[in-house]
């Protein structure tokens, strides 16, 4: 099994490299060590010394680094406020329950106290959500720079292309490819899952109404009957509620480890979209190698399919702006 393990590893190391390849005349390591030297420490040591007194941050970041990147590509316009009347991606239902938006309004005024318009909030986003998955003990991937931050944040645009939690694995898949990423991409960074969390009303439909009948008899049957009636009698008792959080790898929300996975082949997965993972057999198949196997394989491909999704649709030398305000255009 070690020999096995270590082969795999090998095999996404190689993969990891050529992803990059191909973006590298884009973004590159070490992009700010002359403009910056110290940008991605300061990102660094800001995220080391908050995340252990709020380790669930680390979830909102990488899902925050993840809505961002399927919405017109990794350019920070998910942090951008509405303007002009309009709603931005923040304000489409996806992004509502995203928390990390102060994260990294902080962060990025540490950067530009030390290079005042010099480091994207692109970039931060990217390697803030890194070093939170580090600090709580999860993998390290690179993370390539030179990003920059687009000038247009459209509502529908993220309610049309982020990733739904009722999507079927045909859905989920199409979805993932529209975003040059595949069918590993999709069943490793569901992974991030490890860490998450959900509120009632994103799922409650597989609990109370999944056929449009409705009450505790209309479960979604791809759920483990006894996990739902669990949810129903101590999680979500109000079908509607729309507060209450429920951890999507019950006892090691805040732990980077295989237990979601093992969770979805026990059809424990929250959402129609985690159950989906097992209804495609090269996805079972990928999951179950991977729970067979030492952590250390799950961190290599996650850090592969982290890589390639850190490089969709980046914009880089004269496109779009380096941001003075995160959430904010600069005037011109």
């Amino acid at each position: 099994m070690a020999r096995m393990a270590a082969a795999m590893v090998v095999v996404v190391a190689v993969a990891v490299a050529a992803a990059a390849g191909g973006a590298r005349a884009q973004l590159k390591d070490g992009f700010y060590e002359q403009s910056c030297p110290r940008a991605e420490e300061i990102v660094k040591r800001y995220v080391q010394q908050h995340i252990p007194h709020a380790p669930s941050v680390a979830a909102t970041l990488i899902r925050t680094h993840f809505h961002d990147c399927f919405v017109r590509g990794c350019d920070a316009s998910v942090l951008l406020n509405a303007t002009g009347g309009g709603e931005a991606e923040k304000d489409a239902a996806p992004n509502l329950t995203l928390r990390g938006f102060g994260f990294i309004d902080r962060v990025k005024a540490a950067v530009e106290a030390e290079c005042p318009g010099v480091v994207s909030c692109a970039d931060i986003l990217a390697l803030a959500a890194r070093d939170a998955v580090v600090v709580i003990g999860g993998p390290s991937w690179r993370v390539p720079t030179g990003r920059r931050d687009g000038t247009v944040s459209i509502k529908q645009e993220a309610m049309d292309q982020i990733p739904a939690p009722t999507m079927n694995f045909t859905q989920l898949l199409q979805s993932f490819q529209n975003k040059s990423l595949d069918l590993a991409d999709l069943v490793w960074l569901s992974g991030a899952h490890t860490i998450g969390i959900a509120h009632c009303n994103s799922f409650t439909e597989r609990l109370y109404n999944f056929t449009g009948r409705g009450g505790p008899g209309d479960a979604d049957p791809s759920l483990d009957p006894l996990y739902a009636a669990n949810l129903r009698r101590t999680k979500c008792p109000n079908p509607a509620d729309n507060t209450t959080i429920v951890e999507m790898d019950p006892g090691s929300f805040l732990t980077f480890d295989l237990s979601y996975y093992r969770g979805v082949l026990k059809r424990r997965g929250l959402f129609q979209s985690d159950a989906a993972l097992i209804t495609d057999a090269a996805a079972k198949a990928d999951i179950e190698s991977v729970v067979n196997a030492p952590p250390e394989v799950f961190f290599q491909v996650f850090a592969r399919s982290m890589v390639k999704m850190g490089m969709i649709g980046v914009k880089t030398g004269s496109e779009g702006e380096i941001r003075k305000h995160c959430a904010v255009v600069n005037k011109h």
